[in-house]
Formats: structure tokens, C-alpha cells, sequence
């Protein structure tokens, strides 16, 4: 976790953090880092079986390794005794040749949208293909430890028991976007029971995803989250905007934070009955509260889990110049809803007309975000604009309707 978290795979000439995420959900802990340029998230889950020790507890710290710690953790033999204890100020580790604390320390504001955009991404994975320890071997001691800034979008497709790589997407593959950004596995190579590639839905049409590569380890199991591109960090990606924009995915928020309890697993269909909300305003809700660091998904499990970070969503709004600009659209009346055509608007912005219509599902516009992105980094602020608007109206013609009855 600290080798990614000192890494930068684009830009590398700056520093970077060495701070992992700890978190304990009664049954497991779990480590969280991103590379140094925010490209690669990664995840060490500690299961109950790889733990040897009374119950572990419940709580969130964030903690730097320093080269001390490394450098007991590189001297620990497989049979030799290692004690870990994590504390909301601190994580100690103790060793044959005795102990090593580590302090908690700030956590980088990059990182805030990181998590949140990465939970977002991966609830939309599904399990793409699973290679014995072998193929698993096999396949990624063939790839690349270094590569260039304008090297192409690879993909791999199932065949078989193994991978093989394919020139452009099909449906079944997933991407692979900088294939040196998963050299930090090697390292637990030996202990690999399997490997396991999460990814989305892909097309012939398909531009470059995120995908997710997790080795199963003894107890453990350790999974890289592959932003789309090499230069792409995931801080940038835009998936939670829609959630941010909504006031009932807050008030949802609020809600359901109440309920949430440092479950390793969170069951949605439980949250909603103890909520009264249906299932997709729940989802919206973890995306909601996933802004401020309080949920994450785990993709072996599908499923949310629990932790606590030092965020808050309205920080992240802060931070967040695309739905800062769409809120100030509105608040200017710079949206006009066709009378003739609801799927279609107008947005003033900056003295130009832009057209925004949405389409099976998809909202397009004029402006040259998204004739740059196509929606493959959210929603420009034209589009936002326009969602914030009907949602308004939608809104007060529901308190209408209700009024009436």
C-alpha cells in the first residue's frame, strides 16, 4: 500500500503522500491509498481469517509509513510474529526487532475526490474473468514496468482460463490503460491465489475505462483501481456530480448516515427498509455520502462499506468548479426549458446559447466540454444546470399536486 502510495505513474517528478487509510469493520481492516497522481486507488482487505486476535473494532485513521516501518515490515519473515494495533491517533507495529509507531497526519485534499469518484466508478464493475495463481503469474509478469504518456488504450478479453490482449474493445473485455500502473502486484506474486478483473459494460464503441485487478491472497485480498487513462487522476472524473447537485440526495444523506453502523457490508435492500426510501434514493445517498468519505465499495463483495474520514460533502461541493458553475447558472435564470419540447433547453453561459437535449438516457450539449468529453467525464455545467432546473420543477409540481389533494 505504501509502495502505490509513493508512486506517481504520470508527472513523477513530484512528491507524493505515503499516508494509507485504515479502517476496521469488526471483522477486517482495511488499508486505502492513491498513487501520487491520483491515478491508482488501491485496497488491501485484511479478512477474518487473515487476522489472529481478539474481535478487531470499529474506527478510521489515516497514518504515514515512513521508511522505519518499511523497513520491519521487509525484515518480518512468513513465520515470523507480527502484532499491528490501530488507534484512532495512531498504528503501531511490533516486530522481533521491536516496535515502530506511526503518527496520523493530514490526508491530502486530492484524496477526498478520489474516494469519492472511485465508489461511484466501481459500483458500475462487474466480474469480467478469474485466472489461477499460475495464469495470474503468468500474465502480469508480462506487462510493461514503464510506459509512455501517449502510449494507446490496451484491453485484454477472457479466453479461457487466461487473457489475451485485443486491439480495441469488445464486448466482454476490459480495458487496461497504462499496464506499468499494476507492477505494485508483483510484489505479492508468490502468495497469489487467483486473479480476479472487474470492469463495465464495453462496446465497439467503447472509449478508455477505469477497471479493477485484485489478487487473492491467503486472508486477504489486495485490488488496484486503474483510472481511465495514465494522465487521468481520479479526482477529475465527474461521476459524483449529479449526486451533489441533488438537495434530495442530501437530505437522504442525513438520513441514512444515521443508520449506518461500521458494516463491512452494507445491505442496501435493509437500508431501505429501515430508511422507507426506495432503492435507488439509498444508492443515491452512499454516492452522496461516498463525497465526504463515509462509504466506499468493494468490488469482490458488490456491496458498500463503512468508514469515517475527515471530509464533508459541502467541502467537496467547494471543490468542485463545474457544480459551482451550474449552481450560479441556475441562480442567474440562465436556463430556459423548451415549452415545446421538455428533453430540450437552452443555457446562457458567458454570452453563448448552448443546446442541451437528452436522448436514450444520454444528455448531450453544444459546448466544447462536451464535444471534447462526449459525457465520458461527467456532465458539463450546461447539462448540470439543466438537471438542477427540472429537478426543481418536477419538485415544486409534486408539493403542487400534493396541496391539491
Amino acid at each position: 500500500m505504501a509502495d502505490v502510495a509513493a508512486a506517481r505513474y504520470y508527472q513523477r517528478l513530484r512528491p507524493a503522500s505515503l499516508d494509507p487509510v485504515v479502517t476496521g469493520n469488526g471483522d477486517r481492516l482495511r488499508f486505502e491509498s492513491f498513487s501520487g497522481c491520483c491515478g491508482v486507488y488501491a485496497r488491501l482487505d485484511v479478512l477474518r481469517e487473515g487476522l489472529d486476535g481478539g474481535e478487531t473494532g470499529r474506527g478510521t485513521t489515516n497514518v504515514d509509513v515512513n521508511n522505519p516501518l518499511r523497513e520491519a515490515l521487509s525484515r518480518t519473515g512468513s513465520g515470523d510474529p507480527l502484532h499491528l494495533r490501530v488507534g484512532p491517533e495512531e498504528l503501531a507495529v511490533t516486530t522481533l526487532d521491536g516496535p515502530v509507531l506511526e503518527k496520523k497526519v493530514p490526508l491530502p485534499e486530492r484524496w477526498l475526490r478520489g474516494f469519492a469518484e472511485t465508489q461511484v466508478i466501481a459500483a458500475g464493475f462487474d466480474l469480467r474473468a478469474e485466472l489461477s495463481a499460475a495464469e495470474a503469474v503468468r500474465f502480469l509478469r508480462t506487462l510493461p514496468r514503464s510506459g509512455g504518456r501517449t502510449a494507446p488504450a490496451r484491453w485484454v478479453v477472457p479466453a479461457g482460463r487466461a487473457l489475451r490482449p485485443t486491439t480495441r474493445p469488445v464486448p466482454g473485455a476490459v480495458c487496461l490503460p497504462g499496464p506499468e500502473r499494476l507492477v505494485a502486484l508483483q510484489r505479492v506474486l508468490r502468495h497469489a491465489e487467483a486473479l480476479r478483473v472487474y470492469g463495465p459494460p464495453v462496446t465497439s464503441g467503447s472509449g478508455p475505462l477505469a477497471g479493477a485487478w485484485e489478487v487473492v491472497l491467503p486472508g486477504m485480498r489486495l485490488t488496484l483501481t486503474l483510472s481511465p487513462d495514465a494522465s487521468r487522476g481520479f479526482s477529475g472524473e465527474g461521476s459524483v456530480l449529479d449526486a451533489l447537485s441533488s438537495d434530495d440526495a442530501a437530505a437522504d444523506a442525513e438520513l441514512v448516515a444515521v443508520l449506518l453502523a461500521w458494516e463491512p457490508r452494507i445491505d442496501t435492500a435493509d437500508l431501505a427498509d429501515q430508511a422507507g426510501l426506495p432503492p435507488e434514493r439509498i444508492r443515491a445517498a452512499l454516492t452522496r455520502l461516498g463525497t465526504a468519505g463515509r462509504v466506499g465499495y468493494d468490488t469482490a463483495e458488490a456491496a458498500y462499506f463503512h468508514r469515517e474520514l475527515p471530509y464533508d460533502a459541502d467541502r467537496a461541493e467547494r471543490h468542485n468548479p463545474r457544480l459551482r458553475a451550474a449552481r450560479a447558472l441556475v441562480e442567474g435564470g440562465a436556463v430556459t426549458v423548451d415549452a415545446g419540447d421538455r428533453e430540450a433547453a437552452t443555457v446562457l453561459s458567458d454570452g453563448h446559447p448552448y443546446r442541451v437535449r437528452q436522448a436514450a438516457g444520454v444528455t448531450g450539449c453544444t459546448c466544447p466540454w462536451w464535444a471534447k468529453y462526449r459525457g465520458g467525464r461527467g456532465p458539463c455545467k450546461h447539462a448540470l444546470a439543466v438537471r438542477m432546473v427540472r429537478r426543481g420543477a418536477r419538485t415544486a409540481a409534486t408539493a403542487t399536486s400534493g396541496g391539491a389533494r
